[in-house]
């Protein structure tokens, strides 16, 4: 595996709005193919996205996005992560064929969690309460990423965030409370 500073130094190469280079997706793609990989085992069974396909889907959207993170391999990460659970949301939210309109279901979120493998539903769900929970603490939406996309360790996301590793706890079990009472 390439050192992390690898990663960083070709980010700092990027000039603003310039898409990610080959060198870098190529220094990151064990990296990026293990969030694929994570993201994908909490999809249901038969998925027609494999790793690859989710890793060069998030590679093409990311090639078009006018900002990326430009010093730091965690948070270049954390936009991989977050492309790719878009990937997911717009296939799941393609593949519905009925309409939820005013539809909610009572739904714990240790079972969203757990159940987004099995269920599109329920990974729509969870993005729709991600989004109202951007609109009053961005910083909790990039918590969750962090740490359930992504799998970073509390220091790891500590790291990211800027923040201690005790207010990474805190905020874990405000962003998991909070999303719990969105889901119900």
């Amino acid at each position: 595996m390439t050192a992390p500073r690898d990663a960083t130094a070709l980010l700092a190469l990027l000039t603003p709005g310039q898409p990610p280079s080959d060198g870098l997706v190529a220094v990151l793609y064990d990296e990026l193919r293990e969030i694929a990989h994570r993201q994908l085992r909490r999809e249901r069974t038969g998925h027609t996205l494999t790793t690859t396909a989710l890793v060069h889907e998030a590679y093409l959207r990311l090639s078009n996005a006018t900002q990326l993170p430009d010093d730091n391999r965690a948070l270049f990460l954390a936009a991989a992560a977050n492309t790719m659970r878009r990937v997911l949301v717009d296939y799941a939210r393609a593949r519905s064929t009925r309409k939820r309109e005013g539809v909610k279901q009572l739904v714990e979120l240790n079972e969203a969690l757990d159940l987004v493998d099995t269920d599109s539903e329920h990974l729509v769900a969870l993005d729709e309460a991600l989004q109202a929970l951007q609109l009053s603490s961005p910083r909790l939406v990039k918590l969750v990423e962090c740490r359930f996309f992504i799998g970073l360790s509390e220091e790891e996301t500590a790291t990211v965030l800027g923040t201690s590793v005790r207010t990474v706890r805190r905020d874990w079990v405000k962003a998991k409370g909070w999303l719990a009472a969105a889901l119900r």
